[in-house]
């Protein structure tokens, strides 16, 4: 491994809004922030938000930003990249914003039913392939993990270039029976007949990969869904 990912990795531990789920199997039975994110870790009860697959977390920074009353956690596997973003929290400042380095299906183990109000799925990993789909974002194995951490009523944000995954993503969710608020295969298009309902920085923020995307031509699909 290179010695600059073996830096950022120790440097990481030492971060404080940086927190880790063992991954060793099998997982703990309590994770020490499980249903303590508002009173240990963020000090408040503002609404949760987490970023899922966040990267280096260009979302959960530019959506902090934009809106100090909501507490936000960019989850992703990639110490690496979560390195990026938890740096840039701190040096701006940002309390109301953490990180949780584990894999996705762990979420039942760091969060309590409830104890989260709305989920983003930025430009995930398709899984094209048809022997992987249960490692899809939106498939039912993780649908069913969203809808139990969430609060009644809560949502969750998908957007992808991938429009297979986007039409795949619509199916998986009216399968669970969730409710559609908002969909559009090309957002950038749709955004004045959307921006009534969605939120301005649907468009304003965008991920390293959405403006690779956006420059080759790719169309960018958005779902809104709500259990």
């Amino acid at each position: 491994m290179p010695k600059r990912k073996l830096q950022r990795f120790a440097a990481i531990k030492t971060f404080p809004n940086v927190f880790q789920l063992n991954q060793t199997s099998p997982l703990p039975d309590a994770f020490a922030q499980k249903g303590k994110w508002h009173a240990d870790v963020f000090g408040n009860t503002h609404p949760i938000t987490l970023e899922l697959g966040c990267g280096k977390a260009e979302y959960t920074l530019g959506m902090a930003k934009n809106r100090s009353n909501r507490n936000f956690v960019g989850v992703d596997l990639k110490g690496n990249r979560i390195y990026a973003g938890a740096l840039q929290a701190l040096q701006d400042e940002l309390k109301q914003v953490a990180f949780l380095r584990t894999r996705i299906e762990n979420l039942g183990h760091a969060f309590t039913p409830g104890e989260v109000d709305e989920v983003w799925i930025t430009f995930p990993d398709p899984q094209p392939q048809k022997p992987r789909e249960r490692k899809r974002l939106t498939n039912q194995r993780f649908l069913e993990i969203y809808r139990n951490i969430l609060t009644p009523g809560g949502l969750l944000h998908l957007k992808t270039d991938h429009s297979g995954f986007w039409e795949y993503s619509l199916e998986s969710l009216q399968e669970a029976g969730a409710q559609v608020l908002l969909s559009s295969p090309d957002v950038y298009l749709d955004y004045p007949i959307l921006a009534h309902q969605a939120p301005s920085y649907l468009i304003d923020i965008q991920t390293h990969y959405e403006k690779l995307f956006t420059a080759k031509g790719h169309r960018i699909a958005y779902v809104c869904a709500r259990f």
